[in-house]
């Protein structure tokens, strides 16, 4: 009697064992014209600040890589500039870091806002899509909080008929608002089984591997550009110098001084930056601070200067003195 019941057991752990899903790890991209809500979704996803955010387009200039740590899976999520009509060296750099994260991750999500007609930009990024045979591709739909659902449902309908178009089918098509937190689960659900089997590929709790003063430093231009509007939309870059402990202080209430400069194209821009007596750099620097100190866990004290690197987007030597 003891083998006989014992052999139900055995048989149940077998058939568990195999409808048990192999943990998945590896890369997804989220790409599209700029400003189609990319950096956005990187964040919801993530659940945390690693990209930074404007209505500004190609505000994201570096791949960041954000880290969603699931039971079944790892999702490294690489956010990177929009892909447009480059008018400048720089827009041609970032051109080339799209195509080329492309051709090393694992599953591409193609991201089009609901609010806002397919357009030729669009159809051009679709168009080199259909050229990548072997990698999966999802349409994501973002910023659904935005339209009603007869809207959203002509949207489906045009990106699924644009693929159809250039001879090939998306894996998943999927609408979500990153803002409203609406099907954010659903597509890491739906990007997780597309992953290749595999260990997690960075430890539990990272949740991005961007450096640290690559990330202060996106912060810092992103609440920079904040209040410039269309005054200076591309023209700000920024170099963090120098991050260090202030030595004098006790262990228990530390201080970390982060020295970092801002850098505009030309001298007339530097009052733009600064502000009336200096107080559009100290709104730059109170709201950066903020979500600095979130981001490192310590209290900071930021000392920032305002620099004039000459028309550095198109001279070769300033793109590389600005990490580009």
């Amino acid at each position: 009697m003891v083998a006989m019941s014992a052999r139900p057991n055995q048989e149940s752990a077998a058939a568990q064992a195999e409808t048990t899903s192999p943990h998945r790890a590896g890369f997804a991209c989220f790409v599209g014209r700029p400003n189609a809500g990319k950096s956005t979704l990187t964040n919801a996803l993530v659940g945390q600040k690693v990209a930074i955010t404007s209505n500004r387009p190609q505000t994201t200039r570096h791949t960041v890589r954000g880290i969603v740590h699931r039971d079944d899976a790892q999702l490294i999520l690489v956010d990177t500039p929009g892909l447009h009509k480059p008018r400048t060296l720089l827009g041609e750099r970032l051109n080339d870091v799209v195509r080329t994260t492309w051709a090393e991750v694992d599953v591409i999500g193609f991201c089009l806002p609901a609010d806002q007609k397919l357009g030729p930009g669009d159809k051009y990024i679709v168009k080199e899509l259909a050229g990548i045979k072997k990698t999966p591709k999802i349409a994501i739909i973002t910023k659904t909080d935005l339209v009603e659902s007869k809207a959203l449902a002509e949207q489906l309908l045009a990106v699924s008929a644009l693929a159809e178009e250039l001879g090939f089918e998306w894996a998943e098509i999927v609408p979500v608002s990153a803002v409203g937190d609406k099907q954010v689960d659903l597509l890491a659900d739906l990007i997780a089984p597309l992953l290749p089997v595999s260990p997690p590929l960075y430890p539990e709790g990272d949740l991005t591997d961007e450096p640290e003063m690559v990330m202060v430093a996106e912060l810092i231009r992103e609440a920079a550009l904040e209040g410039v509007r269309d005054e200076l939309p591309h023209s700000i870059a920024v170099v963090v110098e120098e991050m260090l402990p202030r030595t004098d202080r006790p262990a228990d209430k530390p201080l970390l001084d982060i020295h970092a400069n801002v850098y505009i194209e030309r001298p007339s821009q530097k009052g733009i930056i600064i502000g009336p007596k200096g107080q559009r750099l100290k709104d730059v620097g109170t709201k950066s601070r903020k979500h600095i100190e979130a981001l490192l866990g310590t209290p900071v004290f930021l000392d920032l200067h305002v620099k004039v690197a000459k028309d550095w987007q198109r001279d070769p030597k300033q793109l590389r003195k600005l990490g580009f």
